[in-house]
């Protein structure tokens, strides 16, 4: 007899972090829209762009497009992703069409198109990405593009900027070349901006030690960085033998101290760092030094 593993519930508690994160992306792009770019005829991309241009010809709030063609991506998103997904999108689209609306009436912080792409695409993409990072989506473009990264070699932010290129573009025909340049200023800082949302500020290392001075290494690496390590068991490629590996975790201030280590230690030690975006669990957490 098999057994099928049952979908848990979210408690209530991750709704709510959930809830209140989604509501803190959905208004800061609604911020970015709205108190930098639309003001001064520089647009977002993907439904985004689509709905600004449209308000702006129709001259309807821009509130109502960014809801109503959003739907279909939200079918697309509930077949493909599931009812998770759909529902925080439709809460964090409804969250940004009311700030959109809103804050329509209140005045641009700055008429100088540089900055207001500059800034309009930082506040905006953080927005998205903050979103996107707590499950849900703002954009009909985010969701394909979230559903292709699981198949190419891009990041959510390069993918998005690709289907972008070519709405952004429209701009020049509706508002101006130079606010279509400056449209696509903005979407290179927001694309950018996505990615640091994702993956997070705050960028660890990973390191990876092979050296026959193992335990003295991983000894000093915990007394004098005070971080944990792991040691795991590998094979020489060309010679068989067993090898010692040790893992650790550090920060990137730690990075200098920790070489220093190892060359004093073991000069002809295999030395490997990569850089790793986010850490939970475990012990990473740094112990005190004494």
């Amino acid at each position: 007899m098999t057994q099928t593993k049952q979908h848990h519930r979210l408690s209530a508690l991750t709704v709510a972090r959930r809830a209140l994160f989604i509501t803190i992306g959905a208004l800061l792009m609604s911020v970015g829209l709205e108190i930098f770019l639309v003001p001064n005829h520089i647009i977002d991309g993907g439904i985004t762009g689509i709905s600004i241009l449209l308000a702006h010809v129709m001259q309807v709030p821009l509130g109502l497009f960014l809801f109503v063609l959003n739907i279909p991506f939200l079918i697309i998103g509930y077949k493909q992703i599931g009812k998770t997904f759909t529902l925080s999108t439709l809460y964090g689209v409804t969250v940004m069409s009311l700030g959109t609306y809103f804050l329509h009436p209140v005045a641009p912080l700055t008429p100088n198109l540089f900055l207001a792409s500059i800034f309009g695409g930082l506040v905006l993409g953080m927005g998205v990405g903050i979103v996107i990072r707590f499950g849900g989506s703002l954009d009909g473009t985010e969701i394909a593009a979230i559903l292709l990264v699981k198949k190419l070699p891009f990041s959510v932010g390069e993918v998005v900027m690709f289907f972008n290129f070519f709405i952004l573009s429209s701009a020049g025909f509706v508002f101006g070349w130079d606010s279509a340049m400056y449209s696509l200023i903005a979407y290179f800082i927001a694309y950018k901006m996505i990615d640091i949302a994702i993956e997070g500020f705050d960028e660890s290392k990973s390191v990876w030690i092979i050296s026959e001075e193992w335990q003295e290494i991983g000894s000093a690496i915990m007394n004098r960085l005070g971080r944990g390590v792991t040691y795991l068991n590998g094979e020489g490629g060309f010679t068989g033998g067993s090898k010692k590996v040790i893992f650790v975790v550090i920060n990137r201030l730690e990075e200098a101290k920790l070489k220093l280590i190892v060359e004093e230690l073991d000069p002809s030690s295999f030395l490997a760092v990569g850089n790793i975006h986010d850490v939970k669990g475990g012990r990473f957490k740094k112990r005190n030094i004494h």
